[in-house]
């Protein structure tokens, strides 16, 4: 099995090792823009050798795991050197746009738009983790569109590696995304930013911040290269979420303001059954 990681960081190194465990003779073949995620790529063993667009024609898989501004003008070119057997998959946060892009390519039956619901705040080579992927969902967007056969094999690999397989339109997937994902990283950054404006003694920060603080503003610390495009693509859906969002807020706001805590704690008594709703949802740390 010939495989080529296109983007080799957390996302497209934690899928390489997860696929070498599973084949150990598969020959791992990374892509990427950074000599640098390259280079500790091929340290760390998560890839056997760094790869151009060249390396597609006789590839089984390709796994993107880019950008998705990058993605979306990458895309084409990586379908156009990809072989008739290779399935090309990519791992963006996006799909509408991303789909629209390659509707009309001549290879659309090679692609599977895919997103895992997988990942850490933290980012590159180092950050791979084996196992990252098991019990999660993959989404897949326009599943009909790829050729059978070669879904046969993405979800084979998907399937082996632990991960539940979830269909959904582009539309829906960006609509819902934009709740449970995109709106929790916008909410974790701005509550970084509202804490260090007030706080300027880091020292402070550190010495009170209690585990309720870190695991809310642990996604603070994600790539702001990978989020800013992501809330671009979906700008309409983020904007939704944010305008229901700051709605919540402001009530809840103004129920301590008029000193109805009554109220309040009924709020937080109904919002409880986020407990039962989340309830088996793995959680992985670095």
């Amino acid at each position: 099995m010939k495989v080529v990681i296109i983007g080799v960081g957390l996302i497209g190194g934690s899928f390489a090792k997860d696929v070498k465990k599973l084949h150990p003779e598969a020959e791992i073949i990374g892509v990427d823009t950074s000599d640098a995620h390259l280079d500790e790529a091929l340290q760390l063993g998560i890839i056997d050798k760094k790869g151009i667009y060249d390396s597609l024609a006789t590839a089984d898989l390709v796994y993107v795991s880019i950008p998705v501004n990058v993605l979306v003008n990458e895309l084409p070119k990586i379908l156009d050197a990809s072989g008739d057997e290779t399935v090309v998959m990519d791992a963006g946060s996006t799909k509408r746009l991303i789909c629209e892009q390659v509707a009309e390519h001549p290879k659309r039956r090679n692609f599977m738009a895919c997103h895992p619901i997988a990942g850490t705040e933290f980012s590159g080579p180092t950050a791979a983790l084996e196992g990252l992927y098991a019990g999660k969902t993959m989404i897949i967007c326009e599943v009909e569109k790829t050729a059978f056969k070669l879904q046969e094999k993405a979800l084979a690999i998907f399937q082996d590696i632990g991960m539940r397989i979830r269909y959904m339109n582009p539309e829906a997937h960006d609509k819902h995304i934009a709740y449970v994902s995109h709106l929790s990283h916008i909410s974790s950054f701005m509550l970084g930013k509202t804490v260090i404006e007030k706080e300027k003694n880091e020292r402070d920060i550190f010495d009170m911040a209690g585990s309720g603080f870190e695991s809310t503003v642990r996604l603070a610390k994600s790539s702001p290269d990978m989020w800013t495009p992501i809330f671009e693509q979906n700008k309409d859906n983020v904007v939704e979420t944010l305008e229901e969002y700051i709605q919540n807020l402001t009530a809840f706001k103004q129920l301590i303001l008029d000193n109805d805590f009554e109220h309040v704690h009924q709020e937080m008594s109904n919002t409880n059954r986020i407990k039962q709703i989340l309830k088996g949802i793995p959680l992985t740390k670095k």
